[in-house]
């Protein structure tokens, strides 16, 4: 099905990190250096401008814990604790279990970075299922967000943005002795964006583990089943695919992972709360950065997107 008309587009937005060859609207995206990968999974720089008065509408969906310093916009969110009213701020956003509302009004810059599962546990015993969901204060888990703040200049360049953001997470780690992930979780995760049609048992049985032994570790530094994440991650590369910001030469590949073309519509309508046909058809610019933000890592991690090389769905005359 992958896309039977061009996706919408918000003609209100204009952003400043480039654009696919569909007109959406891109981040400024890489891998982190060498020395901070078994903690940090990939880093982003986003900036959108729009009208003062302009209030966007959009959701996210991440299957990973994000650490976002929002350096402009009014946001807010409808999270599992209520609605969440912020401006320039350091955030902690616990994994989706389903689509998140998010709402902007006016220009926004985003600087941020994914976290590898079961980086929470790993520095501070935190158990992922209680933040899932979930946005909270980034001082509430230990983040140094004052520094941060002051630390990111609005005006910087986005690579400028991601190498500060990189000193200070080198600087924390090594403040804290940090001991790395669940080699367990990792793998899970690596199958997870290269393999999501394994089963559990599969999975398991391979890495000599219970399915049970599994399910616990899931819960802990995923927040969710094992199920659940290889159902999500499935839903997650079709959306990109659905929305522009994945390799087209996977595309039949994608829409094989479901039995039929109701299993597809059911599971996506149930994450993302409206049929693919819809999801095409609406604009969804903050659902289609973290989205593509998510793909060029899983190419990356494929080793199918060598580092400074232009994503497949990059507008040509934009390299980032």
């Amino acid at each position: 099905m992958a896309r039977q008309t061009e996706p919408g587009i918000d003609h209100a937005l204009v952003p400043r990190m480039g654009i696919s060859r569909d007109g959406q609207p891109l981040s400024y995206n890489r891998l982190a250096a060498a020395d901070l990968r078994p903690w940090v999974g990939w880093l982003y720089a986003t900036k959108v401008d729009a009208p003062a008065d302009y209030e966007l509408s959009c959701s996210l969906l991440n299957d990973t814990s994000m650490i976002r310093i929002q350096l402009s916009g009014d946001w807010t969110a409808e999270t599992r604790d209520g609605t969440l009213n912020h401006g320039r701020a350091g955030l902690y956003f616990g994994p989706q279990s389903k689509a998140m509302p998010v709402q902007v009004r006016g220009s926004f810059i985003s600087v941020g970075m994914a976290l590898k599962p079961g980086v929470g546990h790993a520095l501070f015993g935190m158990k992922l299922s209680e933040y899932v969901d979930r946005i909270v204060p980034g001082s509430d888990v230990g983040l140094p967000v004052d520094a941060l703040l002051a630390a990111l200049d609005p005006t910087a360049t986005p690579e400028a943005w991601l190498q500060t953001l990189e000193a200070a997470t080198r600087a924390f780690l090594a403040g804290i002795a940090a001991k790395e992930p669940d080699p367990v979780a990792i793998a899970f995760e690596y199958v997870a964006l290269t393999e999501p049609t394994i089963t559990v048992a599969e999975f398991a049985r391979k890495y000599g583990i219970s399915t049970r032994q599994l399910e616990r570790i899931c819960l802990r530094d995923f927040g969710l089943a094992p199920k659940q994440v290889l159902r999500r991650a499935r839903a997650l590369d079709m959306a990109s695919a659905l929305r522009g910001v994945a390799d087209n030469d996977e595309a039949a590949e994608l829409e094989l992972r479901y039995h039929d073309q109701s299993h597809m519509n059911r599971e996506f309508t149930e994450l993302f709360g409206m049929t693919p046909r819809q999801f095409v058809e609406t604009p969804q610019p903050l659902m289609t950065l973290a989205l593509e933000s998510r793909q060029s890592r899983r190419l990356a991690v494929l080793d199918r997107l060598p580092p400074g090389q232009r994503r497949p769905w990059q507008q040509e005359d934009w390299i980032g």
